[in-house]
């Protein structure tokens, strides 16, 4: 690609040759990833048909092991740490155990869970009826979101070490490299432009590095997310367990650093008429309604907007073997029409990624502001 970028066009700049090879990375795999999903990745509702609700449903939900490819009916995947603790006693194996829920292991085995996803359940002797008097089973599995969480995390720390180690290279001057070019611009736009700007000169340093490690790990995900190969293509930030523990992360900071002016505000408004707030507290449950409301926002705002996007893309994907199983001269015609949307999906999903990381982390900030925010006499 770099190759093709020197010849057609000469002068173009090396951050535009990186963008046009990282660009690729993630668009070329989406395009040869749509024969192997006509092929029948396991979506197919018995009757050698294609499937899309699975092959979209599926993406979405989390799973036990991380799949990769299909070579004809067998399943090429990568096992995970399976870690369940069944009456207070611990069993951890890997997920291959389960051979793709065909088999059962120490009692254990995966069951439908609903028409697309699967859960651990205890089976009975037979090792396929699943105990109905089994009890609760507490499962701790590094599942594929998690996994990817890590990978994530990992791939933070080695940027943000790296990038720490170049400016103290130099005693007493910054000398960033190149990524710490790359990536201080965006830093400082973090400081500047939301944190100073939504918290305050004076406030604005306690919650910096927040801030920072929130918007950098929300664009990672979402970055990877596009990738269909490992290690992206994971829905982390698509995943609604995910988008509740960061919002419960900004608001369990906004309450624990908040001052006493916040909870005045809360339980007793100023400027309030009397009768607003006895004998009925009409203010303060509104006040109360809207603590709960603003991480509830934050979290579904981020679920929802990735979880479309992924969506959109494997329908464009999907709408060449649906219409294939119509008439095959239907799905070569349809072919184009969709990977030129699928294309433009992918650009418009690069710029969702850094919208949405970018609004998450405003918000908090914005919270953040209104929690330290001083009284005004």
């Amino acid at each position: 690609m770099a190759f093709f970028c020197n010849i057609l066009t000469p002068k173009l700049s090396r951050f535009s040759k990186i963008a046009t090879i990282c660009l690729a990375i993630i668009f070329l795999p989406n395009l040869w990833s749509l024969p192997a999903l006509g092929a029948g990745s396991g979506h197919s509702s018995g009757n050698n048909e294609f499937d899309a609700g699975h092959l979209i449903i599926g993406h979405m939900l989390d799973a036990h092991d991380w799949h990769l490819f299909d070579i004809g009916k067998h399943h090429i995947s990568i096992p995970l740490p399976v870690i369940l603790v069944y009456k207070y006693r611990p069993y951890v194996f890997l997920s291959s155990r389960f051979a793709h829920g065909s088999k059962s292991h120490k009692g254990f085995r995966l069951v439908p869970d609903g028409d697309y996803g699967s859960k651990i359940a205890r089976v009975m002797h037979d090792g396929v009826t699943p105990d109905p008097d089994a009890g609760f089973i507490l499962d701790l599995s590094i599942t594929k979101n998690v996994f990817a969480i890590f990978i994530a995390s990992a791939l933070l720390c080695l940027i943000f070490i790296r990038v720490g180690k170049s400016y103290r290279k130099v005693a007493g001057e910054a000398m960033p490299n190149r990524l710490g070019s790359l990536l201080e611009p965006v830093i400082i736009f973090i400081r500047d432009q939301i944190a100073l700007s939504a918290i305050g000169p004076k406030q604005y340093e306690r919650f910096l590095p927040y801030l920072i490690t929130l918007f950098f790990f929300i664009f990672i995900n979402n970055l990877l997310g596009l990738v269909p190969i490992f290690p992206g293509g994971a829905n982390v930030t698509g995943n609604l367990s995910v988008t509740l523990v960061l919002a419960l992360f900004t608001f369990f900071t906004t309450h624990i650093m908040a001052n006493r002016a916040y909870y005045r505000h809360i339980f007793n408004t100023p400027g309030v008429p009397l009768w607003l707030k006895l004998p009925i507290p009409l203010m303060p449950i509104i006040e109360l309604v809207g603590v709960i409301v603003k991480p509830f926002v934050l979290m579904i705002r981020l679920f929802a907007n990735i979880m479309a996007g992924h969506m959109i893309i494997l329908g464009f994907v999907s709408l060449i073997f649906v219409m294939g199983n119509v008439n095959h001269f239907f799905g070569f015609g349809v072919t184009p029409l969709s990977v030129i949307f699928l294309i433009f999906m992918n650009f418009l999903e690069l710029l969702v990624a850094f919208i949405q990381a970018y609004v998450f982390t405003l918000f908090s900030a914005l919270f953040f502001g209104m929690a330290v925010a001083e009284e005004h006499h």
